[in-house]
């Protein structure tokens, strides 16, 4: 993972002392639980409750949710970029695109905070965003590689796996500690639906790229998106 794509706080900010970096350390631990379980819209104070200490110190570490995001999800948002990285670059261009929505789907499936993360824009994550715009890019290669091999169909486009990583998320969650793993099942139905000598006309376009931006805004908390009131 390049050095950019690093939290911004972790690079910046001076070494800590020593009782200072125990606190920090046991936030980011609580948080990691805390988000897995329930989601990003965790409230702060049980993370601030896990790790046995008072709001206003997780706040002196992590001013803002997005902060703590950044640190809790750098690590799996790095995964997840190798991932890509390995995929984009199989010989099999079909064994690539398997391999990517495969892994994705493994780093989602146990750890609502991350479908989530994977499933949205934040308002002002620059941090977060640049490093989902990397794994988009090669999400990107990976979807045209299969087109030029023949071996995905056509009229697909990048922004039609957004569906995949949506649905796996309300699955994984359906199923978590029932049957856990219930979601490969569903990835492999929708393998084969991606499978060129399956294509057959769909009834609407694609959404752009806006529009998922867009979409994915709204998910993460933004009720109206930029431009959508001149709409309306």
């Amino acid at each position: 993972m390049p050095a950019e794509m690093e939290s911004a706080s972790d690079t910046a900010r001076p070494p800590l002392r020593r009782d200072a970096q125990r606190n920090r350390d046991a936030l980011l631990a609580a948080a990691r639980d805390i988000f897995s379980a329930r989601g990003l819209d965790a409230p702060l104070e049980q993370v601030a409750r896990r790790a046995g200490m008072a709001i206003g110190t997780l706040y002196r570490h992590f001013p803002t949710r997005v902060e703590l995001l950044q640190a809790i999800f750098v690590h799996k948002l790095r995964l997840w970029h190798e991932a890509a990285e390995r995929a984009a670059a199989a010989e099999d261009a079909w064994e690539g695109f398997r391999l990517y929505l495969e892994t994705t789907c493994e780093l989602l499936a146990d750890d609502r905070g991350l479908g989530d993360l994977a499933s949205v824009r934040l308002p002002e994550s620059a941090g977060l965003d640049e490093v989902q715009r990397r794994i988009a890019q090669l999400a990107t290669h990976i979807v045209e590689r299969a087109q030029r091999q023949g071996t995905l169909r056509t009229d697909i486009t990048p922004e039609d796996l957004a569906y995949v990583v949506w649905s796996h998320t309300r699955i994984a969650h359906a199923t978590h500690g029932i049957a856990p793993d219930n979601w490969r099942r569903h990835l492999y139905l929708m393998l084969d639906a991606f499978r060129a000598d399956r294509a057959h006309l769909l009834p609407e376009p694609p959404l752009t790229g806006d529009q998922l931006h867009r979409s994915m805004l709204r998910l993460g908390g933004a009720d109206m998106c930029p431009g959508e009131a001149q709409e309306q």
